[in-house]
C-alpha cells in the first residue's frame, strides 16, 4: 500500500509532517472490526427471532401467533415483551458496560479496552449458541452488550485518534462500514440457516458471530495503541516511538511536544464529566446527545433488527423475508461506502440534510401503502407493491447509510477536546444505547398499537432532526480540532454565546495555552 504524504500549519504556524502510512490503515481497519461484532449482533437477532423452530423453543406463544395470524393480527402476532428482551437486553447490558469502558479507555489504553470487548463477545457467542433456555439466551445477549459497551467506546475514540485529519472522515466511518457489513453477513447467514432441518440452525446464526469476535480480538492484539492514550498515561516515549511510526516520518518533535503539553492540561481536568457539564463544552455536548436520539428516532434500528418479522408482518412470508432482509443488508453496506467517499468532500451538514429529504419521503409512501394494502386479517400486498415497499425501505436505508448512520459517530469523535474526550465518548455511547434499547424493547409493541402509522410517527422525527441540524450542527470537514474552538464554535450563530466566558473558564484551569491556539486541548491527527 503506498503512502501519501501531505502537511499543514497549525495556528502557531508550525508545520508538521505526516504519510498515510500503511500502519495506520492497518490499525484502523483492524479496530474497525469492532463494529463487525456489534452489526453481526444487530442483523442475528431479526433473523433467528423469525425462525419456527427458535420460536417454537424460547417462544412458545409468539410461536402459536404466527401459525396462527387470525389471533392478533398481522401486526401485532410478534408483539411479546420476552421476544423484545432477547433483542434489547444486549443495549441494556451495553449502556451499563459503558461506564466502566470510560474508565478502561483512560487508565488502560484504546487498545486493551478492544481487548477486554473481544473476549466478552467470546464468551456471550459461546453461551448463545450452547443455549438450553431463556436465562442462558438472554445472560449469552448481556455478555455480548458488554462487549458492544467497551467496542463502541474505544474503537471510534481509537480511529479519530491515530487518523490523519484529512482521511478522518473516511477512516473513522469504517467502524459504522464494519457495522454494515456485520448486518448483511448475519443476513446472509439467517437466509442460510433458515433452511436447514433439524432445529439447529438457530445455532449457527448465533455461533457464527464467533468469527467477528475473534477478528477483534485478534486485532486488538496486534494494533498498537494511539500516541494520545500512551502519552496520557505517562508512557512518553513509547508515546513518541509509536508517533513516528505512524506518521512515517522522523520529524515528529514539534506534534509530539503539543501532544504532551495538551495531556498536561488534560490532566489537570480533574473530573473531566463535571468539566463536561461547563459552559464553554455545552455545544458538544448537547450536538453528541442529539445526535444520538436522533439516530436512533429514524427508525433505522427498528428495520435492522426486526427486518425479517417486519417484511413477514407485511406478508411476504419467512423465506422472502429473510431474502428482502439481505437486500436491505446489501444496500446498507453499499451507501456507507458512498458516505467513506463524499463525507471529507462535500462535507457532514449536505449529508445530513440531503438523507432528511430522502427518508421522510420513502417514510410516508411506506405508510400510504401499508394504510391501504395490509390490514389487520388480510394479506393484499401485491407483488407489484410489495417490491415497492422494499425499494423504499432500500431508498430509507441508503440515505441514513451515508448520512446519520456514520455521523452520528464521527461527529462527536472530532468535536470533544482531549479533557473531556473519553467522558465525551462515553455520554455519546450511553445515550445511543439507552435510545437503542427503548426501541428495541418497544418497537413490536409500536407496530402493533400504531400499525402503519409506525412509519409516519419516524419520519416526524426526520423533520425535527432535519431543522435541528438546518440550524444547529456546525461543518466539522477538515477542521483540525484543536480549532474547533475558534473556527467553529465562536462563528456559529447560536454557540458562540457559550465561548464568552472561555478565557476566565482556562485561566481558573491554569490553561495557558489558550492563547497559543490550543482551547480545545489537542489530537495528534488534527495536525496533519
Amino acid at each position: 500500500m503506498p503512502a501519501g504524504g501531505f502537511s499543514s500549519v497549525t495556528p502557531a504556524g508550525v508545520e508538521f509532517e505526516a504519510k498515510i502510512t500503511p500502519i495506520v490503515i492497518i490499525s484502523c481497519i483492524m479496530a474497525a472490526t469492532g463494529g463487525l461484532m456489534f452489526g453481526y449482533d444487530v442483523g442475528v437477532s431479526g433473523g433467528v427471532t423469525s425462525m419456527p423452530d427458535f420460536l417454537k423453543k424460547f417462544f412458545p406463544v409468539v410461536y402459536r401467533k404466527t401459525r396462527n395470524p387470525g389471533i392478533d393480527g398481522n401486526y401485532c402476532k410478534y408483539d411479546n415483551q420476552g421476544l423484545q428482551l432477547f433483542t434489547s437486553s444486549l443495549y441494556l447490558a451495553g449502556l451499563t458496560a459503558t461506564f466502566f469502558a470510560s474508565y478502561t479507555t483512560r487508565r488502560l489504553g484504546r487498545r486493551l479496552t478492544m481487548l477486554i470487548a473481544g473476549f466478552f463477545f467470546i464468551a456471550g457467542v459461546v453461551l448463545n449458541a450452547a443455549a438450553q433456555d431463556l436465562a442462558m439466551l438472554i445472560f449469552g445477549r448481556i455478555l455480548l452488550g458488554c462487549g458492544v459497551g467497551f467496542a463502541n467506546q474505544a474503537v471510534p475514540l481509537f480511529l479519530s485518534e491515530i487518523a490523519p485529519t484529512r482521511i478522518r472522515g473516511g477512516l473513522n466511518i469504517l467502524f459504522q462500514l464494519n457495522v454494515t457489513i456485520g448486518i448483511l453477513f448475519a443476513s446472509l447467514v439467517n437466509y442460510g440457516t433458515a433452511k436447514i432441518t433439524g432445529g439447529w440452525g438457530w445455532r449457527l446464526s448465533l455461533g457464527l458471530a464467533g468469527i467477528p469476535a475473534l477478528l477483534l480480538t485478534v486485532g486488538a492484539l496486534l494494533v498498537v495503541d494511539s500516541p494520545n492514550s500512551l502519552i496520557e498515561r505517562g508512557r512518553l516515549d513509547e508515546g513518541k516511538a509509536v508517533l513516528r511510526k505512524i506518521r512515517g516520518t522522523d520529524k515528529i518533535e514539534p506534534e509530539f511536544l503539543e501532544l504532551v503539553e495538551a495531556s498536561r492540561i488534560a490532566k489537570e481536568v480533574k473530573h473531566p464529566f463535571r468539566n463536561l457539564l461547563k459552559r464553554r463544552n455545552r455545544p458538544q455536548l448537547v450536538i453528541a446527545v442529539a445526535l444520538q436520539i436522533f439516530q436512533q428516532c429514524t427508525g433505522i434500528n427498528a428495520i435492522m433488527f426486526y427486518a425479517p418479522v417486519l417484511f413477514d408482518t407485511l406478508g411476504f412470508g419467512n423465506d422472502a423475508a429473510l431474502y428482502s432482509a439481505v437486500i436491505t443488508g446489501a444496500v446498507n453496506v453499499l451507501s456507507t461506502v458512498v458516505s467513506i467517499y463524499s463525507v471529507d468532500k462535500v462535507g457532514r451538514r449536505v449529508l445530513l440534510l440531503e438523507a432528511g429529504v430522502q427518508m421522510f419521503i420513502s417514510q410516508v409512501i411506506i405508510a400510504i401503502i401499508l394504510a391501504f394494502k395490509v390490514k389487520d386479517h388480510s394479506d393484499d400486498l401485491h407483488k407489484g407493491f410489495a417490491i415497492l415497499v422494499v425499494v423504499m425501505i432500500c431508498t430509507f436505508v441508503s440515505a441514513f447509510a451515508w448520512s446519520w448512520g456514520p455521523l452520528g459517530w464521527l461527529i462527536p469523535s472530532e468535536t470533544f477536546p482531549l479533557e473531556t474526550r473519553s467522558a465525551g465518548q462515553s455520554v455519546t455511547v450511553c445515550v445511543n444505547l439507552l435510545f437503542t434499547f427503548v426501541i428495541a424493547q418497544a418497537f413490536l409493541s409500536m407496530l402493533c398499537h400504531f400499525k402503519y402509522g409506525i412509519f409516519l410517527f419516524f419520519s416526524g422525527w426526520v423533520v425535527i432532526m432535519s431543522i435541528f441540524t438546518l440550524f444547529l450542527i456546525p461543518e466539522t470537514k477538515n477542521i483540525p480540532i484543536e480549532e474547533m474552538t475558534e473556527r467553529v464554535w465562536k462563528q456559529h450563530w447560536f454557540w458562540k454565546r457559550f465561548m464568552d466566558d472561555d478565557e476566565v473558564a482556562d485561566v481558573t484551569n491554569g490553561d495557558i495555552a489558550k492563547k497559543n491556539g490550543h482551547a480545545n486541548g489537542f489530537d495528534p491527527t488534527s495536525q496533519l
